[in-house]
């Protein structure tokens, strides 16, 4: 399967600092793939692995926050591995595409190690959640390798010293956090909050290869200022829209 451009649309991130490519139906990355970037603590000259890249969106989010960083991917589904060669060729970064599972890493990408390794994992376990229609949605949002194998093919990945980056949702975090504690250490959590007063639905854990601080747990990220949802216009916190729309980091420490 692959779609025409007659099929995708052209979309804004990082409020127009990078303009990607993405099927109009089917998986479509939201603001999830730009927080995870965003969370990412690299500098110009390091190197930067996204597991399940997709067509490339929190690769090149952190590519355009951090020029100079070696960029590259991981994509099972062939579509999008061509998907995000595109949109690393148009905006005008360079991002090695590898096109292969986590149970059978390609050769060449077992020879390397990066200093920073992220991934934004299916977050739906199909043993209790409906399948998505679209195979491609379902790719994407249903889990069909344990997040065990996740955490482990993206510490193996990682160099010593370097970090580990996921974004997730909270209510599997006990489980990504056994998962993260077995291979890493120095783990740190941020709670993503949907507005004040609400329970985090999303989570960004991080860890590191070899760490051995103690865990910390940081204040949450308010995403929202509304007390609730009740227009169609955007009412991002101002440091979240700073985060989104400008390519600021996300600071843990915030």
């Amino acid at each position: 399967m692959s779609w025409s451009d007659e099929a995708l649309s052209l979309d804004s991130f990082l409020g127009g600092q990078l303009r990607l490519y993405q099927p109009r139906k089917g998986y479509r990355a939201g603001v999830d793939p730009v927080l995870l970037a965003a969370a990412v603590v690299a500098r110009a000259g390091q190197s930067l692995l996204d597991l399940g890249c997709g067509a490339g969106t929190a690769a090149l989010c952190a590519g355009r926050r951090v020029p100079g960083l070696r960029l590259a991917g991981l994509e099972r589904q062939g579509p999008y591995a061509a998907l995000a060669r595109r949109n690393a060729a148009e905006n005008g970064l360079e991002m090695a595409v590898h096109e292969g599972d986590l149970n059978h890493v390609p050769a060449e990408l077992r020879q390397q190690r990066f200093d920073h390794v992220i991934a934004n994992p299916p977050y739906f376990r199909r043993d209790a959640s409906t399948r998505a229609a679209a195979q491609d949605r379902e790719g994407a949002m249903g889990e069909q390798t344990p997040l065990d194998q996740w955490v482990d093919t993206a510490a193996r990945r990682c160099l010593p010293g370097g970090y580990v980056t996921f974004i997730h949702r909270a209510e599997r975090l006990p489980e990504l956090m056994g998962a993260f504690s077995a291979r890493l250490g120095s783990l740190e959590l941020k709670p993503l909050l949907p507005r004040r007063g609400r329970e985090a639905q999303l989570v960004l854990l991080r860890g590191r290869k070899e760490g051995r601080a103690a865990f910390r747990m940081h204040a949450g990220l308010v995403l929202h200022d509304a007390p609730r949802h009740s227009t169609d216009r955007e009412d991002y916190t101002p440091k979240a829209s700073r985060i989104l729309r400008h390519g600021d980091p996300l600071v843990f420490t915030d």
